[in-house]
């Protein structure tokens, strides 16, 4: 039996697949395009289906203009970052003294970086230097959390002992415990230091947050540092 059209109305959904597979419908009916009429996105006014695509243009060229802004901000941080990169780096080759070079890593990255607190321990150094106080203080248990860290740990203090080498624990809302090892900070060789970064912002350092940064400070660290450890 066959069902009356009256019983099957044209939906939208009818007349928008009709469209779509009828491409030549408004080279047949051109006016048409002239006479719709679509609602604004900036208001409830009623514009052409030329001024609606051209509001669409514009939004897209506007979503566009902010990622190129993004991109450029970004692009400024890190030049930022490579150029403080740069000059803790040239600083700490100036050294002449190999027992300052701990002093010296710590204090320029405070300054060039604006960290808030900074401190290191080394170990396994040249016995001329086992007396630093660098060289002291540093537990086995802490030496082993050092060596089983294959990335910066970042995020809250969870009663590391690290933490005490800060000259204010109760500031140190946020912590990045960085290895210091010999090549790659991933590599599975013995850690011979530690380097603790801490900040009262909470967010500051946080689970989760890219640690490239902080390894390339941790590989050049450690490079620096081998002096120490020459008989």
């Amino acid at each position: 039996m066959t069902t009356p059209d009256h019983m099957n109305p044209i939906t939208e959904d009818d007349i928008a697949n009709y469209l779509a597979n009828t491409p030549g419908f408004f080279e047949r009916h051109a006016q048409l395009l002239a006479s719709v009429q679509l609602t604004s996105p900036h208001g409830n006014r009623a514009v052409s289906l030329q001024e609606r695509q051209a509001e669409m243009l514009r939004d897209k060229i506007k979503a566009l203009e902010h990622r190129v802004m993004e991109m450029v901000r970004h692009g400024n941080e890190n030049v930022v970052i490579a150029d403080r990169l740069h000059r803790w780096t040239r600083n700490l080759m100036q050294v002449r003294a190999s027992e300052a070079l701990p002093a010296t890593i710590v204090s320029e990255l405070t300054a060039q970086f604006q960290v808030p607190q900074a401190a290191i321990k080394v170990w396994d150094v040249a016995p001329r230097y086992a007396g630093e106080a660098f060289a002291t203080g540093v537990s086995d248990d802490a030496k082993t959390f050092a060596s089983s860290l294959t990335q910066p740990y970042c995020g809250v203090d969870s009663g590391f002992e690290a933490v005490n080498w800060l000259d204010d624990t109760a500031m140190a809302m946020s912590l990045a415990l960085i290895p210091l090892r010999e090549g790659a900070v991933q590599s599975a060789s013995r850690a011979f230091g530690m380097l603790v970064l801490a900040s009262p912002d909470p967010q500051r350092f946080t689970a989760g947050m890219g640690t490239d940064f902080l390894e390339r400070i941790a590989e050049v660290a450690a490079a620096s540092l081998s002096r120490l450890r020459d008989a």
